[in-house]
């Protein structure tokens, strides 16, 4: 029976440059002949594409927290959407507080995705926006509406803010809606992620796991940070980079001895025979 690892990308197999080492993709490589290998990532289609370059995945990729389950040639498995209703009124409401988010969304079934903007923008958003300034896909909006297929919606801010945020948008939706509140290490702020009630890694590898028939006690996790724990409390072996959060390290089986920028999951996959 195969051995499936499937790693968070930011902060745990990515560098903090957002690069990837030619030993981590060696070591990767190597473990891809003989294991199903995927990702299970925040990120767009897209983006993960451009990170991924030089890197086999031979099994569907978990995206947008779960939102998204698709194939390295494009192929959906499966989908999690907000409704654009939904997405209209947690827009609304968070300009109650003075903050509006970013939508992502499904432009068409080729898995082109919009992200979407406010033209009123915090200065973290600004600082955000920069790093993705080369995409394609930016649509700002002066009075920014939802899609019809809305893969989660990103509000980023000072940490007292987007709790009282999510306190209010969980008393309108309560478990209707899936929320994560976590630090966002790039830009030093916290962001707010809004998602189907069933968008999230764990959903994501249970879809991955029926679709290519494999057992959760053959799989190997690894992560950082809050949106990683469905995915430990699921797999087998749950490794934690030397970077994690300290809550992240407390559920994992392992914590390994190195970070994303000391190629963590690359010296894990090497010390496995």
């Amino acid at each position: 029976m195969k051995q499936i690892y499937i790693t968070d990308l930011d902060h745990t197999f990515l560098r903090s440059d957002l690069s990837l080492s030619s030993f981590t993709k060696e070591q990767w490589n190597a473990k891809a002949s003989t294991s199903h290998m995927s990702v299970a990532t925040a990120r767009t289609y897209k983006k993960t594409m451009q990170f991924l370059d030089g890197i086999i995945i031979n099994t569907p990729m978990i995206l947008l927290d779960g939102a998204l389950i698709a194939t390295y040639d494009k192929k959906i498995i499966d989908t999690k959407f907000i409704s654009k209703e939904a997405a209209d009124t947690i827009i609304d409401e968070g300009g109650k507080f003075g903050i509006y988010p970013f939508v992502l969304a499904l432009a068409d079934t080729n898995l082109s995705e919009a992200f979407l903007y406010s033209d009123i923008l915090n200065p973290h958003q600004i600082s955000v926006l920069k790093r993705y300034s080369k995409d394609d896909n930016l649509q700002e909006c002066k009075n920014l509406r939802a899609m019809d297929d809305n893969f989660k919606i990103v509000y980023m801010g000072e940490e007292e803010l987007l709790r009282n945020l999510e306190a209010h948008l969980k008393q309108i939706f309560g478990d209707s809606l899936k929320f994560i509140l976590a630090p966002e290490a790039y830009v030093g702020c916290w962001f707010l992620t809004v998602l189907h009630k069933n968008a999230d890694k764990s959903h994501g590898i249970l879809s991955v796991s029926q679709y290519h028939d494999f057992k959760l006690s053959n799989l190997t996790v690894f992560g950082d940070n809050f949106n990683d724990l469905g995915m430990f409390a699921l797999a087998n072996t749950a490794v934690a980079v030397a970077n994690a959060q300290e809550e992240v390290k407390k559920q994992a089986n392992i914590i390994l001895p190195h970070t994303n920028d000391e190629d963590a999951v690359a010296h894990y996959l090497a010390s496995i025979k």
